[in-house]
């Protein structure tokens, strides 16, 4: 099993709310709120979610799939994706362009899955609250497993990692984005923490690391800064 890296964070607004309404909405979205409340947060948000993280030129489901794309040597029409945390379906709309086909889904959020079911991209969508509820999947049965833009503090729980290598297949890839600027840095040095034990496990092995300043327009001068 193999894993590789970009990067991440989130957004909010709708056609008529300025650059300054998306960043605090944002801002918000990070704070340490009880699960309840933080999927409370994002049903409320489903609706702008996409056109709010479009004005902050989100690209870190972009980074994450051509991060994927880049390693991935087998049958892409045939290999098995796991988009965890996967929103409205924004990671798996770009790796269909480059040319994957089966998609299952889980989210927090019903209301960010029923958006996510009429792109017409996944096989399967499941809610599941990470770090409450176990991982809805079978142990080695995905090709790829990717999850963007919910490793970071206030979000879901480290011990989610080993849910992830354990549904991905030997010889697989799983693909996790987080956030470098100052309020994460303990968040992201536990999770390099984590990945290192499941190395020195020989539960898998590191591809690469890839580290991205320009991955959405800063929300606050504490909020910019590269990650992996």
């Amino acid at each position: 099993m193999a894993d590789a890296w970009s990067q991440t964070t989130t957004g909010m607004a709708n056609s008529s709310w300025t650059f300054s309404d998306v960043r605090n909405v944002i801002l918000s979205a990070h704070k340490n709120t009880g699960a309840q409340d933080k999927v409370g947060f994002y049903d409320t948000w489903a609706e702008n979610y996409e056109q709010d993280v479009a004005l902050l030129d989100y690209r870190a489901p972009l980074l994450a799939a051509e991060c994927v794309s880049s390693f991935f040597r087998g049958d892409r029409e045939k290999a098995a994706v796991l988009d965890v945390a996967c929103g409205t379906g924004l990671v798996s709309a770009h790796l269909k362009k480059m040319g994957f086909r089966h998609f299952v889904g889980i989210d927090g959020s019903l209301k960010m899955l029923e958006l996510a079911k009429k792109t017409g991209l996944y096989q399967q969508l499941t809610q599941c609250l990470l770090g409450q509820d176990e991982v809805p999947v079978k142990s080695e049965t995905h090709d790829i497993v990717i999850i963007v833009g919910a490793l970071s503090v206030g979000h879901v729980p480290l011990t989610v990692i080993r849910e992830l290598w354990d549904a991905t297949k030997p010889g697989g890839y799983v693909c996790m984005t987080t956030r470098g600027n100052p309020d994460n840095r303990e968040y992201k040095a536990e999770l390099e923490q984590m990945i290192r034990a499941l190395e020195e496990e020989q539960k898998w092995s590191r591809v690469t690391v890839v580290e991205v300043e320009e991955w959405e327009k800063a929300v606050s001068e504490q909020d910019s800064g590269p990650g992996f």
